[in-house]
């Protein structure tokens, strides 16, 4: 795995997010309040201009529709979704082989440190928090119905779709069906090779089903190399689980709504244990390592009790509310001091967007300074 990441993501959703690959390459052209006109309500909202991206890999003729394991999957779609096999195949072989996902989805050489602090300061830096204030503004009313249906604080949306894609500017521009056919097909070698294949050709699956539903050209959605697409990042199968049309318009559009992508981010955070009102992390001072080695990973759910953290010598930093559970949650710095914190199930909502503590910290904290910079 690519060296930001803490734990082993999960691949249902933002796979390998361009967030965790891109520059912080963004241009926040104003922190000025706007009025609060709700563009929610109006199909008029678009995204501001992108920066334009350099070409992705346009990949190579691999001519797919002659690969057995390709023509099996055909059969399965056939049998199992009712698609036209001719054309399938014709499809099929119009897809392209994306050398660059291969290489770019390629676990990181081993024996580099995990550094929280340096992972954290290519999110949580002055033109990402500009833009979020930007975002905040433009978009107050959307965030502010999404957080009365859904419960999730509005800065919790503005940090994930920030951390994600810089509020829209890192999208992605690989064809997401060469990308998801690439990696069902041909997955580097490596021990989970499998099951990730299988991850893909479901997500191969979802990408057919979801531009048939929705009436486009599969190859006319444009996302990051492992196939996640729009301002949010959602995997095929994750559009078609957990978006909603939040615009009202009539059709769920991540790629060029981002009051669906807020509504969106907020369904499926909720859908997976978010509760309204409870915190996400307090700090924590650990006074024995030797103490907590059955705290440590321990999956990504809130076990433990105050008095069981306590009695392993976890200090919290404040008087923790009554009747909560926690994680410990390590952030390492490479030779410096590990950070410790205790998570909540609401941190742990955000780790099922991306199986990484480094991810959800640094969601929390470009919430937190979004919050900060757009009250002064």
């Amino acid at each position: 795995m690519k060296p930001c990441l803490r734990l082993p993501r999960l691949l249902g959703l933002s796979v390998l997010s361009l967030a965790c690959l891109l520059p912080a390459a963004v241009h926040a052209e104003s922190t000025t309040h706007k009025s609060k006109t709700d563009k929610s309500k109006s199909s008029s909202t678009k995204a501001k201009p992108k920066k334009k991206a350099a070409p992705a890999d346009d990949g190579e003729f691999a001519n797919f529709s002659q690969w057995k394991e390709v023509n099996d999957f055909i059969d399965e779609m056939v049998a199992r979704n009712g698609f036209d096999k001719a054309a399938l195949q014709a499809l099929f072989n119009k897809a392209r082989y994306i050398d660059t996902a291969i290489q770019l989805i390629k676990p990181a050489p081993s024996g580099k440190p995990k550094n929280w602090q340096a992972y954290r300061a290519r999110f949580v830096e002055p033109k990402r928090i500009n833009a979020g204030v930007d975002f905040w503004n433009e978009h107050e009313l959307a965030l502010s119905r999404a957080e009365a249906q859904y419960g999730v604080p509005a800065e919790i949306i503005v940090g994930i779709i920030g951390v994600e894609t810089v509020y829209g500017r890192n999208t992605g521009n690989f064809r997401v069906l060469d990308a998801v056919t690439t990696l069902a097909f041909d997955y580097p070698k490596t021990a989970n090779r499998d099951a990730r294949m299988a991850f893909f050709r479901g997500e191969l699956e979802n990408t057919l089903l979801f531009a048939r539903e929705s009436n486009i050209d599969p190859f006319s959605l444009l996302g990051s190399y492992a196939g996640a697409i729009g301002w949010p990042q959602f995997m095929p199968s994750s559009i078609r689980q957990y978006a909603v049309d939040f615009d009202g318009n009539g059709k769920i559009d991540l790629r060029n709504s981002p009051v669906d992508a807020i509504g969106s981010v907020a369904n499926f955070l909720k859908i997976h244990g978010w509760q309204r009102g409870e915190p996400t992390v307090f700090t924590a001072t650990v006074t024995d390592p030797g103490k907590i080695d059955n705290l440590i990973n321990q999956g990504l759910e809130a076990k433990f009790s105050a008095d069981e953290l306590r009695a392993a010598g976890v200090v919290p930093g404040t008087e923790l509310p009554a009747g909560l559970r926690f994680g410990l949650v390590d952030l390492q710095n490479g030779d410096a001091p590990t950070d410790h914190w205790l998570a909540t199930n609401n941190f742990f909502a955000i780790t099922q967007y991306n199986r990484s503590y480094f991810y959800a910290m640094s969601v929390i904290d470009l919430a937190r300074a979004v919050r900060t910079a757009r009250a002064q």
